[in-house]
């Protein structure tokens, strides 16, 4: 950013998106952006001046033989609804470590316009630590959610239109027409419609009201996008062979006998994976200062993997030599799943964590008032309060814990706010440090890259440790004793118990052997180490209950339920599409954050 000095920009006095619009005046072409960070003309495909997708394949295969980059995952602790800034780290970190001669690189999720709408925002970062360009990152980007939508809803009218054509015609008008009956249980799909907004009227309906011809008439429901199956084989497919196996696995429905229809049954396969082809290379964005950003995939880490592509974090461990990738929610949720589900399937070793906690989230696990997001903070978390903070890093210490679980050494960013105290900073510290991590004070949000030195050195230190990575389970470990691993070794809990259908359920997948090599995505609350949202801190005495367990076949994954998780996000009282528009003298969009 040649000409153009970030700390110029003041995020205490500017919104996010006019910190973006100023910098944007100087970023780099995607092209200079492409070249600077080594790929090819024809290994990248522009989308107009600034943003583009790279041939992952290309990439990967020409420099299969160069070493990998050193491989940071950013986490947190147990969030606020209000979030603990991991985006922002990321953004953040990566200008800290291109500060000190590093060649290096960040990866993130795309956002969902369910948030980005509502309540969380963009999860582009903030104040000067920011992916950009902000408009295109927030508001469907090259169109990969879109894909994923169509590839997905393409499954459900194959199976709606089947159903109704079984039902209204004989085996001998299917056989003319080359169609096997199926026999499906219209009571026992699977599947729901998708699209990617929170729209929690359309949970549950009803759908082919009317006659005939207006398809067949049952219990239906929408889900948001990025909770898709799709989504979650666009995060952790490897080759575009895999892609197209992974689809034809996708259990859409069951039969009247209780045995899967797949979309390989209903014929669809083949076309939902050519909707996707386009979306399988990553997107190429970059930070406020100008290194490269990979922005692929955007599954949910409470309901879903929480990962961005595999295929992203291959391409930038070729390129750079630091890169940093980010996981959904804390360490429970986020770092769990790229622990076991993202290095297990992709074979990569991680050398450093960073689990990026606040002042203001320890006080509320300390015993704090509740924090409801658009409503003001009370005055305990602004004020200062060792009290709170020191209870509350029971949290911290506990997602420390489970990040040494896997063999690597953690890094600690305080995510520093204008009214935390030395004394409060303190206390965080030292208890960080005795159980075993590296501790850095970040002020990357007001001061971009400039801010991020001291977690930079605390990276490049962190990743010089010897590392000495485990996964927490083998695959041959039963279901039941995986998910009670999980249970114990990283939430905490005292053991699990099952609903009689989760209990049935678990007992046929373990005589199931296509089961054995399918990965665990368990499916719980963020808001808190348990099931519970509501309790907070570091909960002893409980045990975490399964009510259900999903099969995700394509992807790879045995998904258990604990608590009551809605795959469809209800919007807000105060939403922020009140707040977006549209400046109709230049064209450019205003309020996203």
């Amino acid at each position: 950013m040649a000409k153009f000095d970030i700390t110029s920009l003041n995020p205490t006095k500017l919104q996010d998106w006019q910190i973006a619009e100023e910098a944007e005046k100087y970023m780099k072409t995607v092209h200079q952006l492409a070249e600077e960070w080594g790929i090819k003309n024809d290994e990248l495909l522009p989308y107009g001046h600034y943003l583009g997708k790279v041939e992952f394949a290309a990439i990967v295969e020409r420099l299969k033989d160069k070493p990998n980059a050193k491989y940071i995952d950013v986490t947190a602790i147990t969030p606020t609804p209000l979030g603990e800034g991991k985006s922002t780290t990321t953004m953040g970190l990566v200008p800290g470590l291109a500060k000190r001669g590093k060649n290096v690189s960040g990866a993130i999720r795309q956002p969902s316009g369910g948030p980005t709408f509502n309540i969380k925002g963009s999860a582009a970062g903030g104040g000067l630590s920011q992916c950009i360009p902000l408009t295109p990152f927030s508001l469907g980007l090259t169109g990969d959610i879109d894909n994923v939508t169509n590839a997905h809803n393409l499954a459900m009218v194959a199976v709606t239109s089947r159903l109704q054509h079984e039902f209204n015609n004989s085996d001998e008008f299917l056989a003319k027409r080359n169609l096997k009956r199926l026999d499906i249980d219209p009571r026992n799909v699977e599947m729901k419609w998708i699209m990617d907004f929170c729209a929690h009227a359309l949970r549950d309906i009803v759908i082919g009201i009317g006659g005939k011809m207006d398809g067949f008439m049952m219990h239906s429901g929408f889900a948001i996008s990025v909770s898709s199956e799709v989504m979650a084989i666009l995060s952790v497919f490897t080759s575009l062979r895999d892609l197209r196996e992974r689809m034809s696995k996708i259990v859409v429905a069951y039969d009247k006998q209780g045995k899967p229809v797949t979309t390989k049954d209903l014929e669809v396969d083949g076309a939902m994976t050519a909707w996707m082809v386009k979306a399988a290379n990553p997107n190429l964005l970059q930070t406020l200062e100008g290194q490269p950003v990979l922005v692929h995939a955007g599954p949910f880490a409470n309901i879903a993997v929480g990962q961005s592509s595999i295929v992203a974090d291959q391409v930038a461990l070729k390129l750079s030599d630091y890169h940093v990738t980010e996981s959904g929610f804390g360490a429970d949720i986020g770092f769990e799943k790229f622990w076991n589900i993202k290095c297990r399937l992709s074979g990569l070793t991680p050398n450093c964590a960073v689990i990026v906690a606040t002042v203001r989230a320890l006080k509320m696990h300390g015993g704090g008032p509740k924090v409801v997001p658009g409503k003001p903070l009370d005055a305990s978390y602004t004020d200062e309060n060792v009290g709170l903070v020191e209870k509350g890093c029971a949290n911290l210490v506990a997602h420390i814990e489970t990040v040494k679980k896997s063999g690597i050494n953690p890094v600690v960013c305080i995510n520093s706010f204008h009214t935390d105290t030395k004394n409060e900073i303190a206390v965080v510290r030292r208890l960080a440090e005795q159980a075993g991590a590296r501790v850095a004070v970040s002020e990357h949000w007001l001061k971009g890259g400039a801010g991020a030195l001291e977690l930079a050195d605390a990276v490049i230190d962190a990743c010089e440790d010897k590392v000495g990575f485990k996964l927490l389970y083998e695959d041959s470990v039963p279901i039941r004793q995986r998910i009670e691993t999980i249970a114990r070794e990283v939430y905490g809990a005292d053991g699990v118990s099952y609903s009689a259908e989760a209990q049935a359920k678990a007992e046929r997948m373990e005589k199931d052997p296509n089961m054995k090599n399918m990965a665990t995505c368990m499916v719980k609350t963020h808001l808190s180490l348990t099931h519970d949202p509501n309790l907070k801190g570091r909960p002893k005495g409980w045990t975490l209950p399964i009510r259900d367990i999903m099969t995700y076949a394509g992807a790879g994954f045995i998904v258990p339920v604990a608590g009551a998780i809605k795959l469809m996000p209800g919007t807000s009282s105060d939403p922020a599409f009140r707040r977006i528009d549209v400046d109709v003298e230049t064209g450019k969009v205003k309020g996203l954050f």
